[in-house]
C-alpha cells in the first residue's frame, strides 16, 4: 500500500503526511491526519520499526509525537484545541507546477542540509566533469558581465564518444560546425540567438593560443576561408572562433560553450527525449534519420541524426539544416523548463551530469559556481523572449553559379549586428516598450532635438577605440572632403577600447554634436554630454567603436529588424519542411 492511500483523509494532501523530526533529522511518514495511527497492519508488531515508535519515546501507544505536528481532530473547534495558539492555518493545496518545484527544491535541500558530505561530493563530481580552455583576453573574466553580454555556443564535428567514429572523418580535430551567438539583453528580459553558417567565407584574425605542451602560439591571420576553419585547424582553439565572431559582428564575445556529437545524444536522452515535427516522412540513408510525418520524440542516435541531416529537407544545404537545429534547440529549451523535467530529481541529476560532461568552456565560467551563476541568468529568460535568427548571407559572388559557399549580406547583416550592439530586441517585450516611454528615454531622445551648427563650425577630434585600423583617418578625410567639416583632426588611437562609438561634447557644443550626429548617423545614446562648457578652440571627441564600418555608413542601429530575416521564438513549435 502506498503513502497516498495509508491512513489518508480525503482533504489531506499526501505531501503533508511527511514531516521532519528535528530529533533525528529525518523525514518520517505520519500515517493518520487525525493524530492517531493504527498498529494493526498485517504482519507488523506494535513495537517494531513500522509502528514509528522509538525506544524511550513518550506519548500514547501507537502514536508518534513529532514536534510541530498539527492537531486535526474534527470534533474540536480552534478555540477548544489546547494548542490552538501555536497552530498555523492550513495552506491551500499547491498547484501541480508548485508541487513539482517544491519537490525538486526539497530533494536538493535534503542533499545540501542533511548530507553535507554528499553535497560536497556532487560539487566535486560536476566540477570534475568540466573541461576548460584558457582563451586569454578573447573572453571575459566575469561569469556574468555587467550590461548586455554574449555567449558563443559551438557544436563541433569532432568524432568523440562511443559509436561516433562512423560519422565522417574519425581523425578530425573538429571544426566550428554549428555556431550560435547568444546575446543576452542588459535588462535580462530577452535574448537573440543568431546562428552563424559554417560555410560562410570570412577573414580569420591572428590569434594567440595555448598549445598542448603549455606554450603559446600565435596562429597567423587567414583571408577568405570558411568560418568553420576558425576552430581546430592550424592549432586554433575556441578563442580564435570568439575573435572571428567579434571581427565579423563588432560584438564582444564574453564566453563560449562547446560540445561535440556525444553531447546531442546524451543531453537529449537525459531530458527523456526532444519533440520534433516534420511536414513529411523522412528516411535518409546518409544521416540514418527515419521518422514519420508529424510529431516525434527523438533522443540519442535519432536526435543526432535529426540535427545532422542535410538532404531530408528543402534546400539540402547547411542553411536549411540550421533551421531544424534551431527547432531542436527551442524544443529542448521547452523540455528543460517543463514540469516533467523540473519535477524529476532523476532527470535533473542526469541532465546536470550529462551537461557538465559534454561541455568545454572558457576559464571565465570554468567552475560549477561560475557556470551556475550564468545558468541562473539564462534560465530566467522566458522562452517566448528568446528569438532564433540566422546571420543574413548571400551566395558567394566569387564562385559564380556554383553556390557552394556564402558571404555576409552587406546590408542586412550590418543592420542586424547594429541592432544587437545597441541591445535592441528582435522580440517584442513589454518591459522594453515601457522603458522606451520612460522619462530617461525621452530625455535622451531630446538630445537630438534642437538647432544645428554649420558643418564648417564643427570642431572634433577623432579617435579609434576598436574600429578597423585606419578608421579615424578615413573618417576625417571623408568629413573634410565630402561634408565640409574642416575643423576635424585625427587623434589616432583612444586610450582604451569602447564597446560602441561615442561622441563626448560640452553643453555649449550641443549644436555641433547634433550636426555631427546627422552626418554620421549617430543615435541619441551615442551622444555623451559633459558638465562643463568648452573653452576656446576645445574640440569634441569622437571615439569610433567596433560598430563603425566605414565613412558614410550610418552607425545608429535600425529601429526594427531588416526585412526578410528569419525570426522564430523559442516557445514556438515549427515543423521542418
Amino acid at each position: 500500500m502506498d503513502a497516498q492511500s495509508r491512513g489518508r483523509a480525503d482533504d489531506v494532501d499526501p505531501a503533508d503526511q511527511w514531516v521532519l523530526n528535528p530529533e533525528t533529522g529525518t523525514y518520517e511518514l505520519r500515517l493518520s491526519p487525525s493524530g492517531t495511527q493504527s498498529n494493526s497492519a498485517p504482519g507488523r508488531s506494535s513495537t517494531g520499526p513500522a509502528s514509528g515508535k522509538r525506544s524511550g519515546q513518550s506519548g500514547r501507544s501507537g502514536r508518534r509525537e513529532v514536534p510541530g505536528q498539527r492537531n486535526r481532530r474534527s470534533n474540536r473547534s480552534p478555540e477548544e484545541s489546547p494548542d490552538a495558539q501555536g497552530r498555523r492555518k492550513r495552506k491551500p493545496k499547491a498547484t501541480r507546477k508548485k508541487k513539482a518545484l517544491l519537490w525538486t527544491g526539497g530533494v536538493m535541500g535534503f542533499v545540501l542540509v542533511v548530507g553535507a558530505g554528499g553535497a560536497y561530493w556532487l560539487y566535486q563530481h560536476f566540477n570534475g566533469n568540466l573541461n576548460t580552455v584558457d582563451v586569454g583576453d578573447a573572453g571575459s573574466k566575469s561569469s556574468v558581465p555587467d550590461g548586455a553580454f554574449n555567449v558563443l555556443v559551438i557544436g563541433t564535428d569532432k568524432r568523440t564518444g562511443a559509436g561516433n567514429e562512423g560519422y565522417g572523418d574519425a581523425g578530425s580535430e573538429g571544426h566550428a560546425d554549428t555556431n550560435i551567438l547568444f546575446h543576452v539583453s542588459a535588462d535580462r528580459t530577452n535574448a537573440t540567438a543568431m546562428s552563424i553558417p559554417r560555410d560562410m567565407v570570412i577573414d580569420i584574425p591572428a590569434c594567440p593560443t595555448k598549445q598542448k605542451d603549455g606554450t603559446t602560439k600565435t596562429v597567423p591571420a587567414e583571408k577568405k576561408v570558411r568560418f568553420n576553419t576558425s576552430l581546430g585547424q592550424e592549432g586554433r582553439d575556441p578563442g580564435c572562433t570568439m575573435r572571428t565572431v567579434k571581427q565579423i559582428t563588432g560584438l564582444n564575445v564574453d564566453h563560449f560553450m562547446m560540445a561535440d556529437f556525444n553531447a546531442v545524444k546524451e543531453l537529449s536522452t537525459a531530458v527523456g527525449g526532444v519533440k520534433v515535427c516534420l511536414t513529411k516522412p523522412v528516411d535518409d540513408p546518409k544521416s540514418h534519420l527515419k521518422l514519420p510525418a508529424g510529431e516525434s520524440v527523438v533522443k540519442g542516435e535519432q536526435a543526432l541524426a535529426f540535427v545532422r541531416t542535410r538532404h531530408s529537407f528543402a534546400g539540402e544545404s547547411d542553411l536549411s539544416r540550421i533551421k531544424q537545429q534551431q527547432q531542436f534547440l527551442g524544443s529542448m529549451i521547452r523540455q528543460m523548463k517543463s514540469d516533467d523535467t523540473l519535477g524529476s530529481p532523476t532527470k535533473m541529476y542526469g541532465l546536470a551530469d550529462a551537461a557538465t560532461k559534454a561541455l568545454t568552456v572558457d576559464s571565465g565560467i570554468g567552475s560549477i559556481k561560475k557556470l551556475t551563476d550564468l545558468a541562473q541568468v539564462l534560465g530566467k529568460i522566458d522562452a517566448k523572449n528568446i528569438t532564433f535568427t540566422t546571420l543574413p548571407v548571400i551566395d558567394n559572388p566569387a564562385e559564380g553559379k556554383k553556390h557552394i559557399t556564402v558571404v555576409p549580406d552587406p546590408t542586412k547583416a550590418d543592420a542586424l549586428f547594429a541592432m544587437m550592439r545597441a541591445d535592441t530586441s528582435l522580440t517584442e517585450v513589454k518591459k522594453k516598450e515601457a522603458d522606451a516611454q520612460s522619462s530617461a528615454a525621452a530625455e535622451e531622445a531630446a538630445r537630438l532635438n534642437g538647432p544645428r551648427a554649420k558643418a564648417s563650425d564643427v570642431r572634433v577630434t577623432v579617435l579609434n577605440g576598436g574600429a578597423a585600423a585606419g578608421s579615424a583617418g578615413d573618417v576625417v578625410t571623408w568629413m573634410q572632403n565630402q561634408e565640409g567639416v574642416l575643423k576635424s583632426s585625427n587623434g589616432s588611437n583612444a586610450p582604451a577600447k569602447v564597446p560602441a562609438t561615442v561622441l563626448a561634447y560640452a553643453p555649449n557644443q550641443a549644436d555641433q554634436a547634433r550636426k555631427l550626429a546627422d552626418l554620421l548617423g549617430l543615435s541619441a545614446s551615442a551622444l555623451k554630454p559633459g558638465t562643463k562648457d568648452a573653452v576656446g578652440k576645445e574640440a569634441m571627441v569622437l571615439t569610433l567603436g567596433p560598430d563603425f564600418k566605414q565613412a558614410g555608413t550610418p552607425i545608429a542601429a535600425p529601429a526594427k529588424a531588416p526585412e526578410g530575416i528569419q525570426k522564430v521564438e523559442a516557445d514556438k513549435s515549427v515543423c521542418a519542411k
